[in-house]
């Protein structure tokens, strides 16, 4: 059975996963983009993954590459696969990312309102569920087999997996961006209560690296 995990997942020094104001223009947030585009937008392997040529190497691009391999599903919050709040007006919205999205897996994301499954190009199937965390990963360790799932996220989505222990692994990138205001990843949390400590970190110019482990059952 492979790991539970949110990887390459990027925060602000002041510990905020997304800005406020989350729209079509800004994905991420009102002046949310400076936290991918701080270490991971630049990499050799985001611009592989979208088509460009070039791209900066080293320890942001391997980290980069690395969170993106061995992975048998994904669980998207509802937020992270659109901007889209309420039922769904209608099913024109794909996602952020043209027909040829970058999971190649089954896709689990969570919403109150039901949606058909959406097949998409390069093996990416959405399956919109509205369920208990427990039940999502069941679903997802089921059809990811030996392989890992990975939590995408937004910040709420990793904040309920940590808060019920769900996570075996968090893979955390801090930037030096200060937001002043956003979703926070661990506010309120006790991770050393819920069996979370340090047990990596590796820096770049760009990031500081850090992994997270569950090391309590």
């Amino acid at each position: 059975m492979g790991k539970v995990r949110a990887s390459a997942f990027t925060v602000s020094i002041d510990g905020f996963g997304a800005a406020l104001k989350q729209s079509l223009e800004n994905p991420f947030g009102e002046g949310g983009l400076a936290l991918p585009g701080a270490w991971f937008f630049p990499t050799r392997a985001f611009r592989a993954m979208t088509g460009q040529e070039g791209g900066t190497t080293g320890l942001d691009d391997e980290i980069a590459r690395k969170s993106m391999e061995g992975i048998g599903a994904w669980i998207l919050g509802r937020n992270m696969f659109g901007p889209v709040r309420g039922p769904w007006p209608d099913h024109s919205w794909k996602g952020w990312w043209g027909d040829t999205p970058p999971y190649h897996t089954p896709v689990f994301v969570l919403t109150h309102h039901a949606r058909p499954d959406l097949e998409m190009l390069g093996g990416t199937m959405f399956h919109f569920v509205n369920d208990s965390a427990e039940a999502v990963l069941e679903r997802a360790r089921a059809a990811a087999g030996d392989k890992d799932i990975r939590i995408g996220g937004g910040v709420s989505v990793v904040r309920q997996f940590l808060q019920a222990r769900l996570l075996d692994e968090i893979n955390l990138v801090q930037v030096p961006v200060v937001l002043g205001a956003g979703e926070s990843l661990f506010a309120g949390l006790d991770l050393p209560a819920l069996g979370y400590t340090v047990t990596a970190r590796v820096a770049s110019p760009n990031a500081t690296h850090l992994t997270l482990t569950r090391t309590q059952a």
